[in-house]
């Protein structure tokens, strides 16, 4: 019976569909053989008290059972742990013998004839030497850095105008948490984010150079160069 539920809300639920369906549950051995599982009361149509009772008992047993088995299992895991043990399967080759085998491949020797000499299967050569396939390493080579955060200086004029325009969430974060540095009449915001989302952001901004029936005001389109000239400061090359 403990194989068929997981609970006591669940074996309560069971046998309520059991009833439902008018399906008999015979149990053949066992904490429930010697009860009628099915019987309920012929006037409210609910289980038997008595029933509820001694299913509600052993089902709690049952889960108790299995709690303190998982948690000895995980009392042992961390015991064997501590002790340095590690879990699963035992490598098929020593350290020693890894090494060796690495050698081997990186002078030419090849995984099949490394298994034959070795008495291994192929995928335990291909395991010790799974940093040194081709495939592996030209993913490394194909990895792009990621880009790092620069801070830039961005004219209050355009920092004004992106304030109303549709960003999207990295971009207005970006925005938000920049700092205004005044000066004069004016102020500057320094903003820091990654080269894209300044990219992006210049982008935007590109109405106010005129055009999408918006007038080309000469202090806006003065701003906006100066801020394209900072991001294609940062982005020429050394």
């Amino acid at each position: 019976m403990f194989r068929l539920v997981r609970g006591t809300g669940h074996i309560l639920h069971v046998l309520d569909v059991l009833h439902r369906e008018q399906v008999a549950l015979r149990i053949h051995d066992g904490a429930f053989s010697a009860m009628d599982l099915t019987a309920y009361h012929p006037r409210s149509g609910e289980l038997l008290s008595t029933v509820k009772l001694m299913v509600q008992t052993l089902a709690a047993t049952g889960e108790l059972q299995r709690d303190l088995q998982r948690e000895l299992t995980y009392d042992g895991l961390r015991a064997a742990e501590t002790k340095g043990s590690k879990g699963g399967r035992c490598p098929t080759m020593a350290a020693a013998k890894t090494e060796t085998i690495r050698t081997a491949y990186l002078e030419g020797r090849s995984i099949d004839a490394l298994a034959r000499d070795r008495g291994v299967s192929r995928g335990a050569i291909r395991t010790a030497v799974a940093d040194l396939l081709p495939e592996h390493t030209a993913d490394e080579k194909d990895v792009l850095a990621p880009e790092q955060p620069v801070t830039l200086g961005m004219p209050g004029k355009v920092a004004d105008f992106l304030r109303s325009a549709d960003l999207e969430p990295a971009e207005r974060a970006a925005l938000d948490q920049g700092a205004t540095v005044r000066r004069g009449q004016g102020y500057t915001l320094r903003m820091t984010a990654v080269p894209a989302v300044h990219r992006q952001l210049l982008d935007r901004c590109q109405p106010l150079d005129g055009g999408q029936g918006l007038p080309a005001v000469p202090a806006q389109r003065k701003a906006r160069r100066e801020y394209e000239n900072r991001v294609n400061a940062h982005e020429a090359p050394a």
